[in-house]
């Protein structure tokens, strides 16, 4: 039961990070499954069985999430884009009381503390994240990328800051992926890829892995040392870094709306959609409620046993 549910988690935090504006991190947060990959990812050498087990249902959910989202983004954005942002933001919406326990036990357990401090770092990071989603992608965002030397070099590198943005919640790797200009050709990849490998063509195949591949391996690079990174926060600083957290948390609807408005008009949509947009997300916040629940009882069976 346990893996299916760390399955079903990894798939929404993969959706998230397809999403400009939508943050993966925000997503495992809420799922309460965030500190569980910090850790995992963090002790992957000192205690690789224990950290494969946690990682192995949450990396499959999140590769199903990212594969299969991406050819379904377009259309739900394009028809839906009002139900689709409220769907994120019920998700996100959901976990902010699990956050807020963390925040508080993060409190009673730190030596030095200061109210201003976590005010300041809570209102300093809404409005980076604010600010984040007020810019535009770069023009060249919708440029193809081609497997030669440079980019192949250019790529790896993108993956490590898109790896390290995507682990931070509150921060959208696919919006940092968009301003820097590589989004669309790092999603395009994937497509094509996915459509050569249906298709049995090796040479398309070879072709866009020859991109990928090095976005992967910089993915995986930027998730283990941003992973030490926060951690290390979490152990020295933790209210301060929830703090921090929560200022991030709490804009990304205002980054999901303002980039789904910028790009799909979502306010012209009819009455029946509104309707139908709410009650996706009073159940989507109902859901990752249920998640949340459910990720506690599970910690507390391993206890047991």
């Amino acid at each position: 039961m346990k893996f299916i549910v760390d399955i079903i988690k990894g798939i929404f935090v993969g959706i998230a990070n397809v999403i400009p504006g939508v943050s993966g991190g925000t997503m495992a947060v809420s799922f309460g499954i965030y500190d569980k990959i910090l850790s995992s990812v963090s002790n992957l050498f000192k205690d690789f069985k224990k950290s494969f087990r946690t990682l192995f249902p949450i990396a499959i959910g999140m590769i199903v999430g990212v594969i299969g989202f991406t050819f379904i983004i377009g259309w739900l954005l394009k028809n839906q884009p009002l139900c689709t942002s409220l769907a994120f933001t019920g998700l996100i919406v959901g976990g902010v009381p699990m956050i807020l326990k963390s925040l508080k036990d993060g409190w009673v357990k730190d030596k030095k503390k200061s109210l201003f401090v976590n005010i300041i770092l809570f209102l300093l990071f809404l409005a980076i994240a604010v600010g984040m989603s007020l810019m535009n992608g770069d023009e060249n965002s919708g440029v193809l990328l081609t497997a030669d030397l440079k980019t192949i070099i250019v790529v790896f590198f993108i993956g490590i800051i898109a790896a390290a943005t995507m682990i931070i919640p509150g921060v959208s790797g696919s919006l940092v992926l968009m301003i820097l200009g590589y989004y669309f050709g790092i999603l395009s990849a994937v497509k094509d890829f996915i459509s050569a490998l249906k298709n049995f063509d090796m040479k398309g195949m070879i072709s866009q892995g020859l991109i990928l591949a090095p976005f992967a391996i910089g993915c995986l690079v930027g998730v283990f040392f941003i992973a030490k990174l926060v951690e290390w926060l979490f152990n020295h600083f933790a209210s301060a870094t929830f703090s921090a957290i929560l200022g991030l948390i709490f804009a990304s609807p205002i980054a999901i709306f303002y980039k789904v408005q910028q790009e799909y008009n979502m306010f012209d949509s009819s009455i029946p959609q509104i309707i139908f947009g709410i009650i996706i997300f009073v159940v989507c916040t109902y859901l990752t409620i249920l998640m949340g629940k459910l990720e506690g009882s599970t910690d507390e069976l391993e206890k047991q046993e």
